[in-house]
């Protein structure tokens, strides 16, 4: 394609400038580098492969875990004029031999295909004689035994180095932490490749954790303050759970529906198609219902039971809100619920792997527990520190109280020194009260001068202690080893009575959610009824192209519309997600409705 990435950006994406990152990946992969990418969910991970796709001779191969996922990026790019097809098993014989035909005359710039497909043997023999521009693996911590989504599947893709030395090779993902980042690296050959970790945060979720009392009235209050057209999804832990909640909103009057593995294959599409079409407001679902969601418009992620792990967490709710505006996403969060989970976790097989998830529950339920950001925790789980208070969690906007703490982290960090920094949470806290269990006697830790100093305080408020001095960077805890607590640089000023702490006190009783944020990002006014008129028109719209709405535009690019009222093709141009393709195929029938409407507003220069 001519021209730079910069115009390919604006021509047929229809975006006028490059989020944080991505025009040095690009450009990157342009020159037949590797890359590995961590990028959040909505950071515009697409683009990296999509646009060097477009610049490359040949093919680009993307490989992808869900059906669904593939078929909505696929729909997606060929709204905006890209040759873009998926090949995969729910194609008929007929469909599958045309989409083959494309590959081998060289009319493909994407082609997206499971990871099973794409390395059987006939599959990889076809591609000996078609020019392949780069192979782009996406949700990459699928490859990763410590990654929370593993598939055996993704293991046989460390074999496409070996086999197309010469061919760029990106692994992408939006959650990863350390040992998963470098499992990924290793199994897929990437030891030269540039890395790109881009952060994790999402500034526009406002992270919300209640109290679970009668979750099924704190699920219908919450919807309740929400405006009706905003879609979201409910996470429970088990098909029975799901089954009933969605049976209860429905018999509430809410346009909802279950998803789990154990429907059929058909329901399962039809619930997942009617949730992309804007006919389902919410969608109840188990995991069953995660990475193949391409849905920007999802306003709000609801757990109705705490995840497993902190990945799970960061990547459902990280289904909210992929379009910068701004979206919530609300736990539940109950002591029965760990219970449930621990129980889900240990019927696993592997012992090993069960160790390891345990570990991970832990630090989700420490989220949970927290009284610090939630933001900080969340990204101090990644590896990744922010500077002060996010200002949009539930934490930040309804702050507890807080308290002198030098003295009690001074106790727990020392006695963590004291330990050897080899044990977890529970035996640090069992040395600080005094324990006489037979384990903490057997290795003589009664003998230490921190033994009983803080007696006078309960498990409870210690283990509060801890993960806030976890949290705030003056522990870590190493996850590979059975949570062992380990002092970071930053806890020596404090032990050294060089400064002073103050910690929050554990709440004592419940909190209710605040106030939802509003819908546009930033300071951007816009009108209401007029925004509400070009959803009309895009719905009708995809009904007619038989895709998602948001495949036409997406509701960031009708509040810009709706906020600048562009009246001819230049201007409508200006608006992003409006390329030259979009323009030519749908910019009559909008502007029809902009100019309608009354015109532009005076002052209202884009």
């Amino acid at each position: 394609m001519p021209g730079t990435p910069l115009e390919t950006l604006r021509t047929v994406f229809g975006y006028h400038a490059f989020r944080p990152h991505q025009e040095e990946i690009i450009a990157g992969v342009i020159r037949g580098e590797d890359s590995f990418v961590l990028m959040p969910t909505g950071g515009g991970k697409s683009l990296c492969y999509q646009i060097p796709a477009l610049h490359r001779p040949g093919v680009a191969l993307v490989v992808s875990p869900l059906i669904s996922l593939m078929k909505d990026q696929v729909d997606a790019l060929q709204a905006n004029g890209v040759r873009a097809e998926f090949y995969n098993s729910s194609l008929a014989e007929r469909e599958a031999q045309r989409v083959l035909a494309r590959l081998h005359q060289g009319d493909l710039d994407l082609l997206y295909v499971a990871p099973e497909r794409l390395m059987g043997e006939s599959f990889l023999e076809r591609l000996k004689d078609i020019p392949i521009s780069l192979f782009a693996i996406d949700e990459a911590h699928c490859v990763s035994q410590w990654g929370h989504d593993f598939r055996p599947d993704y293991v046989q893709l460390g074999r496409l180095r070996e086999l197309f030395p010469r061919v760029p090779l990106l692994a992408l993902t939006a959650t990863a932490d350390s040992q998963t980042r470098t499992d990924i690296i290793r199994r897929l050959g990437l030891t030269q490749a540039t890395c790109h970790v881009t952060g994790f945060d999402r500034p526009n979720i406002r992270y919300t954790v209640v109290d679970k009392q009668k979750p099924f009235n704190q699920l219908l209050a919450f919807l309740a303050g929400r405006p009706p057209e905003d879609a979201g999804i409910v996470y429970a832990l088990s098909r029975k759970r799901v089954e009933e909640v969605a049976g209860r909103l429905v018999a509430a009057g809410i346009a909802a529906a279950p998803y789990h593995a154990g429907l059929g294959d058909g329901e399962r599409s039809r619930v997942q198609e009617a949730f992309q079409r804007d006919e389902l407001r919410v969608v109840v679902a188990t995991v069953a219902f995660g990475m193949g969601i391409d849905k920007p418009n999802v306003r709000f992620v609801v757990h109705y039971d705490i995840p497993k792990n902190i990945e799970s967490y960061y990547q459902e709710t990280g289904r909210a809100g992929r379009d910068g505006l701004p979206a919530e996403a609300l736990l539940l969060f109950g002591y029965g619920d760990i219970v449930v989970a621990r129980g889900l976790i240990e019927n696993g097989g592997n012992p090993e792997q069960n160790r390891i998830e345990l570990q991970k529950l832990n630090a989700m339920v420490g989220f949970a527990e927290a009284v610090t950001c939630r933001r900080r925790v969340l990204l101090g789980y990644f590896s990744e520190s922010l500077g002060e208070d996010c200002g949009n969690c539930d934490v930040c906007l309804d702050p507890p109280e807080r308290f002198d703490a030098t003295e009690e982290a001074q106790k727990a960090l020392s006695c963590v020194y004291r330990v050897g920094q080899r044990f977890g949470m529970g035996h640090v806290i069992d040395v600080l009260r005094g324990s006489r269990s037979q384990r903490l006697l057997q290795l003589g830790h009664d003998r230490l001068s921190t033994y009983g100093i803080g007696r006078e305080l309960s498990s409870e408020v210690w283990g509060g202690v801890l993960r806030q001095l976890v949290h705030l960077g003056y522990l870590e805890q190493d996850l590979a080893s059975y949570g062992v607590l380990k002092l970071t640089a930053a806890a020596r000023p404090l032990l050294r009575g060089e400064e002073r702490l103050h910690l929050a006190r554990p709440r004592e009783k419940p909190v209710t959610p605040v106030k939802p944020p509003r819908r546009a990002a930033g300071n951007i006014a816009y009108d209401e009824g007029l925004f509400q008129s070009l959803r009309s028109l895009r719905k009708e719209l995809a009904d007619t192209a038989g895709v998602p709405p948001f495949v036409i535009f997406g509701d960031a690019t009708l509040i810009e519309m709706a906020a600048f009222r562009p009246t001819d093709a230049e201007s409508l141009l200006r608006i992003n997600g409006v390329g030259n393709h979009k323009l030519g195929r749908y910019g009559g029938a909008f502007l029809e409705v902009l100019r309608g409407y009354g015109g532009a507003m005076p002052g209202r220069e884009r």
